[in-house]
This record gives structure tokens, C-alpha cells and sequence, in this order.
């Protein structure tokens, strides 16, 4: 490879890892660039951890970057012009391909023996990559839609059917490797047989790369990491991986919001040391003493769009709130989609986060024509809860702003906002898209600051705000 295609490349990679999600500032992408001088370029697996050192700031990273590094960076490429077809050596490490089994002739059940024994084995042994890589070759291959042929993982295990070997493979280790408790080899082997089906997808990836194009199947194929994955389109088993960022978040806000409210308001004159002081001065009160602040903890009040249009965001929001009722002194949360209804007791500590959420759905009264209504959800908690709000609340409001064109009852916020210590409205729409359509983002804004908040990432950069 030459010195401009190698800078192509790693910018491109960069770029890459930049559109799928994974923060890469200017000075982390020089960083790496100056890495790949003091390293050995031939060596795939030290370009890797190089990369990875660089760009890769946390463990959640990377997979994404895996994925994509594996296609920038092949370990292989496919037979082209002037390629040896007679070649014996595994271009990943040189060393001998496995002439234990003929991997082109032979029938499946002799390749099935042979998958069992690499899944007996080291699955780092080159002899497992390139079986796996033999077998995309001879099994991956399909007919897809219009007549066109594409490459899939699924035929290759519907071919040789790896979790089934599980029986047979468990009876081996128990025999060859006395003393090896069971749940122990069969983790071990669940372990190899995924580890298979990865190197299955990797070449399978790496092939239409090479007929597509890298950034093509790179879009498709690499989610965003936990943290930048849309609110608006979080799935069920998202929502789960999502419960692990939630308590280091409500920590940090706890903190953000104690700091402004010691900040933002001063003890009273303390006399008696103001009159001390002033005797260096002879009697003159040049400076103040004022008494400390009594600490406490601030009470939140969180009001949560549940209509269907944000319903993934509103699980977010309210597996935060179960968190935060730990960081609070009080904490009152309040649901509505066109009226209000106050779930506290939904998310009493010790109560599990997802059957308050199941049980918020079907007891709170929260709907009445089943159209957000956000006017009538603020006058109706006006009238019914005005005394949530006070001097020491901390209000969060979290919705889209989308009213259905009804009256957005802009001074009754107005009358909650002001009564309030701080207010802060969350919008899990693209700034973009407000004021488009029944949007009251720029009314609403206008009375309480809105921030636009669609993952994780936008969230804590919002509680950095708070100073």
C-alpha cells in the first residue's frame, strides 16, 4: 500500500467512525495518524490496538469500531486480476492453510466433524478464521431479489448448523478434559460457537464491501453506540442497556442542580462576625461576614409526555426519574398525554422500573381523546397540583411540544415556571423539526428553556450546561 492510499484510508476511516456515531475530534484522528509511524503496519493485529487507543473512548465503542475497522482494514481480500489461485499461505498470518479437510469437495457431514474439532480448539487458531472464511466462499453465496446474488451469514449456518454440534462437543471436553465442570465447558463452547458465527458475519461483511462498497454496507451495518441511539427509536432490549447510563446521569444532575442553588442564593448577614471584623478597621464594616447556607438537596418535579409519538422516549425519561428519586429530596413525577395524572407511587423505591411503567399505562389517568394536549395538561395541573411547584423545585418538563393545534396556555407555564428555583424543558425532536407542524417548541421555549435532548450523549451535554 502506498503512503496517499494509506492516507485515504485511515481518512476514510476516520470518517466513518465519525457517521456512525463515535465522538473523533481533529486531535484524536493526528493522534492516530502519529501512531501509525512508530508501529509495524504489517501487523494487523498492533494497527488495531493502535486505533483503538487513539479514537475509541469507551468500552461501548467498541463494537462499532471492530466492525468497522474489519472493513477498512481486511484481513483478506477476494481473488481479483493476477491473483495465485494455487496460493497455500493465510494472508492474515502467513502461515499454512489447513489441508485437513479438501473445505470444497467435501460433504457436509466430514465439514461438520471438522467445525467440531476447531470448536474444540483455540478459536484465535488461523485454522478457524480460514474455515470460516471456506465456508462463506462455498455456502454464502445467494440468490437475492431482481436475480442479483448477494452474500448471508444464515445460509452458511443453515448449511452446518453449529449450535447442534453443542451435545456432541459438551460429551468430548467432559471426557478429554477430566475435571472440567460442566457449565464451565459449556460456556466455553457457546462461547467458540459465537465466536464462529462472528467470523462468518465478518467475511460475509467484508465481501460485499468489496462488491458494494465499504460505506454502503458500513451504514447499514454499524449501529451507533448506546449513548447516541435516537430516544424516538430506542428497541425494548436498547431500553435495557439504556438503565446502565441512566444512574451515573441523575448523580450528575443531582450535583449540577445542588451547585446552582448554593450558588445562586447567598446566607443571611451574620452581625455578630460582620462586627468582629470591623474592629481591623476601626469600627468600619469594610467587608461582610454572611452565615453558611444550610445544605440540602433540591426537589424535582418531572412532568412526561407518555402519548404514543415519544412512548420510547417517555420510557426513558421515566427510568431517569426512578434514579433521580434517590438523588432528591423529594421527587413528584407526573405523566399526561391530554390531562395529568401523578405516578409517584408508581416508582416507590424498590419497585421494578419496567412494571411501573406497565402499570403507569394502565392505572394512570392520563388520557381522555387520546391527542396530546399540552394547554389542557398545564391547566389542569395548575388546578390540581399547584402546590408541587415551589421555591425550592427544580422543574423538568419532557415532550415534543406537539399540541394538535390546541391553545398552548402559555401564561399558566408561565405562572408554574416563575414559581419554580429552575425549569428545563428536554425536546426528543430534532431542532430542526420545531415549530414544523403542530410544534410549540419556540412559544414554549421562550418561557422555558428548551434543549433539544435525542440520546444519551445530548442529555449529559445538557447537565454540563448546568453550572
Amino acid at each position: 500500500m502506498t503512503r496517499e492510499s494509506l492516507v485515504d484510508r485511515h481518512l476514510g476511516f476516520v470518517q466513518a467512525l465519525r457517521e456512525a456515531g463515535l465522538p473523533v475530534s481533529l486531535a484524536e484522528g493526528l493522534d492516530a495518524a502519529g501512531a501509525l509511524t512508530v508501529i509495524d503496519l504489517a501487523d494487523r493485529n498492533t494497527l488495531r490496538e493502535a486505533y483503538a487507543a487513539t479514537l475509541v473512548k469507551r468500552p461501548s465503542y467498541r463494537p462499532g469500531f471492530d466492525v468497522l475497522f474489519d472493513l477498512w482494514f481486511p484481513p483478506v481480500v477476494s481473488d481479483g486480476p493476477g491473483a495465485d489461485p494455487d496460493a497455500d499461505t493465510d494472508p492474515d498470518t502467513g502461515d499454512w492453510r489447513d489441508h485437513a479437510v479438501d473445505l470444497e469437495h467435501a460433504e457436509i457431514p466430514e465439514l461438520r466433524d471438522r467445525l467440531a474439532d476447531l470448536l474444540m480448539d483455540d478459536p484465535d487458531d488461523p485454522a478457524f478464521r480460514e474455515f470460516a472464511r471456506a465456508m462463506v466462499e462455498r455456502f454464502g453465496r445467494v440468490q437475492a431479489a431482481a436475480g442479483r446474488q448477494s452474500w448471508f451469514s444464515f445460509a452458511v449456518m443453515r448449511a452446518l448448523s453449529p449450535e447442534t454440534l453443542t451435545a456432541r462437543l459438551l460429551g468430548r471436553m467432559l471426557t478429554e478434559r477430566g475435571g472440567l465442570p460442566e457449565k464451565i465447558a459449556r460456556q466455553q463452547i457457546s462461547r467458540n460457537i459465537a465466536r464462529f458465527q462472528e467470523e462468518v458475519a465478518t467475511d460475509v461483511r467484508r465481501r460485499i464491501a468489496e462488491e458494494s462498497g465499504i460505506e454502503k454496507i458500513a451504514r447499514s451495518t454499524v449501529k451507533p453506540p448506546i449513548d447516541r441511539i435516537d430516544f424516538l427509536r430506542v428497541t425494548k432490549a436498547e431500553l435495557a442497556q439504556l438503565r446502565r447510563e441512566v444512574y451515573p446521569l441523575a448523580r450528575r444532575l443531582a450535583t449540577r442542580l445542588t451547585i446552582r442553588n448554593r450558588l445562586g442564593r447567598r446566607g443571611r448577614l451574620d452581625f455578630r462576625r460582620t462586627v468582629r471584623a470591623s474592629l481591623s478597621t476601626g469600627g468600619v464594616p469594610l467587608s461582610t461576614r454572611l452565615r453558611p447556607k444550610r445544605p440540602h438537596k433540591p426537589e424535582l418535579v418531572v412532568l412526561c409526555d407518555a402519548s404514543d409519538s415519544v412512548s420510547t422516549f417517555s420510557h426513558f425519561t421515566l427510568l431517569l426519574t426512578f434514579a433521580l428519586r434517590e438523588q432528591f429530596t423529594k421527587v413528584r413525577a407526573f405523566a399526561f398525554v391530554d390531562t395529568v395524572d401523578e405516578i409517584t407511587k408508581m416508582f416507590a423505591p424498590g419497585t421494578d422500573v419496567i412494571d411501573a411503567i406497565s402499570r403507569m399505562a394502565q392505572e394512570a389517568d392520563i388520557t381522555r381523546f387520546g391527542r396530546t394536549n399540552y394547554g389542557n395538561v398545564f391547566e389542569r395541573f395548575a388546578e390540581r397540583y399547584a402546590d408541587a411547584v415551589g421555591p425550592k423545585t427544580s422543574l423538568l418538563i419532557l415532550g415534543d411540544a406537539r399540541s394538535n393545534y390546541q391553545a398552548p396556555a402559555l401564561d399558566t407555564l408561565k405562572r408554574l415556571a416563575g414559581r419554580a428555583r429552575h425549569a428545563y424543558w428536554l425536546n426528543p425532536e430534532p431542532r430542526a423539526q420545531w415549530d414544523t407542524g403542530d410544534s410549540v417548541a419556540t412559544g414554549y421555549g421562550s418561557v422555558v428553556p428548551m434543549h433539544e435532548c435525542r440520546n444519551v450523549a445530548q442529555l449529559a451535554e445538557f447537565i454540563e450546561t448546568l453550572k
